[in-house]
């Protein structure tokens, strides 16, 4: 299913041909990666940095990149009016025009301005820049999306017969019960905006409805009561064990009747320690191929990258952020 899945996803991109800036584009992974997906059509990348950088490092790996779009911070004709919007943003905060005039020539928030602005449709950065920084430009340009209070991160789990949707394993150490609602909400969305399958989402805990008494239970108790409130529409049930949530037999004899039991794809994990051993697990032990952590919880996708990816990781992540656009 992998190879399957990323062509699906390359394919679904393309047919939606959108503008991706890549911020961390004095890199050779990054103009490697924003060839291919010119060359595609899966999108239409923006190289966004030094033009000088990035044509330095272009040249000495031997590629040609005159057919690449280069938005340099420093000399865009957007760079006032988009230096003016970050200040409008942030000037509750305390940033003069001065500081804003000067945060816009960063190519992380540069990136998140025009993607602001719509002037591209997704972004995704991270093969240079630390996570901290990356959402920290991500926040103070697009901003986290109506009704979620929290940022967080998805992987999509590649198995032979099954995508599933594991989360939060990268973003959030130890998320309250409205934030684990919100992470859920988020991650159900975009599993159906990624796979195009229905999301069935089990929120994780060591009790299925309430075999265990502990104010971590209750934490998810709690998450689960708020998503079934504020997203109906959404099949859900918690709290559950991973079992109960997978598998079908173990589902019917815990909780018979059960929307979710042993058919779950969403599964939302109740911290951070949880949620990055279950998916390092599934990819080492059951072979799944990882694919994440993917952004979300912002306004428009800015999506966060390791330092170590490949350049066929950033095609991908690429292609899921224009699906989630």
């Amino acid at each position: 299913m992998s190879q399957n899945f990323v062509s699906d996803i390359r394919r679904k991109a393309a047919a939606r041909h959108l503008r991706v800036a890549l911020p961390d584009a004095n890199d050779i992974r990054a103009i490697k990666a924003a060839i291919e997906l010119k060359r595609e059509r899966i999108a239409v990348p923006l190289l966004v940095g030094s033009a000088r950088e990035i044509e330095d490092v272009a040249k000495a790996n031997g590629i040609s990149i005159a057919d690449l779009e280069i938005a340099d911070p420093a000399t865009s004709t957007h760079r006032e009016k988009l230096a003016n919007v970050l200040y409008e943003k942030r000037k509750a905060k305390g940033m003069t025009p001065e500081a804003a005039a000067k945060t816009a020539l960063n190519q992380l928030y540069f990136a998140g301005l025009l993607l602001d602005a719509d002037e591209v449709q997704a972004c995704v950065g991270g093969n240079i820049a630390a996570t901290g920084d990356l959402l920290r430009a991500a926040i103070h340009t697009v901003g986290v999306a109506t009704g979620i209070s929290i940022v967080s991160s998805y992987f999509i789990m590649v198995l032979a017969d099954r995508l599933l949707c594991f989360a939060d394993c990268a973003v959030v150490p130890e998320p309250d019960e409205a934030q684990l609602c919100d992470i859920a909400i988020s991650s159900a969305r975009n599993f159906q905006a990624v796979t195009g399958e229905e999301p069935r989402v089990a929120m994780l805990s060591f009790s299925t409805k309430g075999s265990a008494e502990h104010p971590r239970v209750e934490k998810v108790q709690k998450a689960a009561k708020l998503l079934r409130e504020r997203a109906p529409e959404i099949p859900s049930d918690g709290e559950l064990q991973v079992d109960s949530a997978l598998v079908a037999s173990v589902g019917l004899r815990k909780c018979p009747g059960s929307p979710v039991a042993g058919k779950a794809n969403v599964l939302i994990f109740p911290d951070l320690d949880s949620g990055n051993i279950g998916y390092k697990l599934t990819q080492r032990l059951a072979g799944a191929e990882a694919i994440g952590p993917i952004v979300q919880g912002l306004r428009k996708p800015y999506c966060d990258l390791s330092r170590g990816c490949s350049v066929d990781d950033m095609i991908n992540v690429a292609a899921i952020c224009s699906l989630m656009a």
